[in-house]
């Protein structure tokens, strides 16, 4: 699931009980692997992203549910239409419209959305050596699909 923000775009991986996750930021791409589930099914997923990212701010935090990926965009305030390059349709991924905000058209977003998200991500538990950056205008995170 995906949804996008005026500085970043999250991404969340549906993982239970993942182990060994490695998220790779590059320029362009994001790449995902990790073990899930009691079986330690392997989940591998690389994502040619719409437009450029910025690696070394960009963040992921694990929890007991999933992966959520914090991507920093190369170019504030630039709308993604969709998370990948190409238009295909990946069977895999679809937007998280619990947390779609149509903040184009919002040029006063409410502050306090952020704050819940914060405080949420400092609450999840999951690794505590990472922490996500502050983002205007987040709402709630759901592990829901």
């Amino acid at each position: 699931m995906w949804y996008d923000r005026r500085d970043y775009v999250f991404v969340e991986f549906c993982v239970e009980d993942s182990k060994d996750v490695n998220v790779n930021f590059e320029k362009s791409k994001l790449t995902f692997s990790c073990l899930g589930g009691s079986d330690n099914f392997k989940h591998l997923n690389e994502i040619d992203l719409f437009n450029n990212i910025d690696p070394n701010e960009s963040k992921h935090k694990r929890t007991d549910r999933s992966i959520l990926c914090c991507l920093r965009k190369g170019e504030s305030g630039q709308a993604w239409p969709r998370l990948t390059k190409e238009r295909a349709k990946l069977n895999w991924l679809s937007v998280d419209f619990n947390n779609w905000k149509d903040w184009e058209d919002d040029s006063d977003e409410d502050m306090s959305n952020f704050d819940r998200f914060s405080e949420m991500m400092n609450n999840m538990g999951g690794d505590d050596d990472v922490d996500l950056p502050e983002v205007d205008g987040a709402d709630d995170v759901s592990a829901s699909q």
